[in-house]
């Protein structure tokens, strides 16, 4: 059986972008709260920026993934927790290219990918926690959309923003966003300041 909840979209386009030039390490100076560190990125550099749209899938069962794709928008981010099943891929080359066409910002999954090398060819930013070449299956048992799901430890609503670069992922929910944006952002003025001291009394070291 299927659980299917509406879209959540409670993000401003001037919230989304002050989190646009955003280190998650800065964040990761600020909070402890929303930082998610067991997953790698198929290919760097890369930077991630979207809206959650949240999967969970049964184990075996990845059937519910293709109804996410069909809902989701442009800018969103798929995030699917796989119930703790990290044998079987739920992603791979032929999702990714209906992710595309669909305009998705990225995929993040507590689970496995496969066709890792498709993947990696694609402008389509990807964090999962391993390889496999064992694959979910379409069996149409159950599954949900926009429920709460966690990852490492870490909560994700629909419509928290996703924020992704080299160093790891941060979820941010709406009603932490301003506060920290405005600790975010005033810590990396501050760090440019000091980098072009630096770099002034240093050229070597900037080259």
């Amino acid at each position: 059986m299927f659980h299917i909840a509406p879209r959540q979209d409670p993000f401003t386009a001037q919230q989304r972008q002050r989190y646009q030039t955003l280190a998650t390490s800065t964040l990761g100076h600020i909070t402890d709260f929303g930082a998610i560190t067991s997953l790698s990125p198929l290919k760097r550099p890369v930077r991630l920026l979207g809206t959650a749209l949240t999967v969970r899938i049964p184990h075996l069962d990845g059937s519910i993934i293709r109804e996410a794709l069909k809902m989701a928008c442009p800018g969103d981010v798929l995030v699917i927790d796989v119930s703790g099943d990290q044998r079987r891929a739920c992603w791979g080359e032929f999702r990714a290219y209906a992710a595309l066409r669909k305009q998705l910002a990225g995929i993040v999954t507590n689970g496995a990918i496969t066709d890792r090398d498709a993947l990696c060819r694609l402008d389509l930013p990807t964090y999962a926690r391993t390889t496999s070449p064992l694959t979910t299956r379409a069996l149409e048992l159950e599954g949900e959309i926009n429920t709460p799901v966690a990852i490492d430890g870490t909560a994700i609503s629909p419509g928290d923003l996703v924020v992704g670069d080299d160093d790891g992922l941060f979820v941010i929910p709406v009603h932490h966003a301003d506060a920290l944006a405005d600790a975010a952002e005033a810590k990396q003025a501050r760090e440019a300041e000091k980098r072009n001291a630096l770099a002034a009394e240093f050229p070597e070291w900037f080259r």
